[in-house]
């Protein structure tokens, strides 16, 4: 695990640990109206590209961006028992290999990135303590970083397009008791972005340009606590 990601997990887990000391404050309830979840989760994205050089297309190249484990976390407010919107958060690393044609170049780039979702759901009640919700919203993904990875296009810089993506999401929250809950997760994202290697040595000095469809799957499980600000409120403003 990277320095970063073991800092996002400190992060995370610190965020719980306020939470179980914070006392009333942040009265546990199955029926608050925040809850945070901390995650394990699995970034797969399914990519297809269209890569040229010096404005002509490659014939047979592709592009694969890598499959990452990493730390997440959720914030979510409930308007009522059974509407929400949800913010997700994380940070990972992934690598792009080339495919196709172009595979025996491996490794083309590495870029961070910064994605967060905002999900509107629907939470399905009457089912005792499984409580299965679906929601769609917007993913958008930052790319900060980048880097050319083993270099052997001969780039002097790699640059990717932030992009922005429709996103469906369905998941199972499971009452352990107090507002604790177990939860999985899954999230589709249909999104594109531009990658750009300028001055190649191996295109003699061409820039090569891949239009890419990420399109990732983002499965989750984890811990969740679901909770009421001021107990007080609580007490005279259930959620209904």
């Amino acid at each position: 695990m990277t320095p970063t990601a073991r800092g996002v997990l400190a992060s995370l887990g610190l965020s719980l640990g306020v939470l179980w000391g914070a006392g009333p404050a942040v009265a546990g309830s199955d029926d608050g109206n925040f809850m945070v979840r901390v995650l394990g989760t699995v970034v797969d994205p399914d990519t297809e590209a269209t890569v040229r050089a010096g404005g002509v297309a490659i014939p047979g190249a592709d592009a694969d961006v890598s499959t990452e484990v990493i730390p997440a976390l959720t914030l979510s407010y409930f308007f009522n028992k059974n509407l929400a919107v949800e913010l997700f958060c994380c940070f990972a690393k992934h690598e792009i290999d080339g495919k196709g044609t172009i595979s025996s170049f491996g490794e083309i780039a590495d870029t961070w990135i910064f994605p967060p979702a905002l999900t509107l759901q629907y939470h399905f009640t009457g089912m005792g303590a499984w409580k299965p919700y679906v929601g769609a919203g917007v993913q958008y993904i930052n790319f900060f970083d980048e880097g050319e990875g083993k270099n052997v296009l001969g780039a002097t810089s790699v640059s990717i397009d932030d992009a922005w993506g429709f996103t469906l999401q369905a998941g199972l929250d499971v009452s352990i008791g107090n507002g604790w809950s177990l939860n999985a997760d899954v999230k589709k994202t249909w999104l594109d972005t531009t990658v750009t290697w300028h001055n190649t040595a191996a295109f003699a000095g061409a820039n090569v340009v891949g239009d890419a469809d990420l399109d990732p799957w983002i499965f989750s499980v984890g811990i969740g606590y679901r909770f009421n600000l001021f107990a007080a409120n609580a007490a005279t403003a259930p959620i209904k």
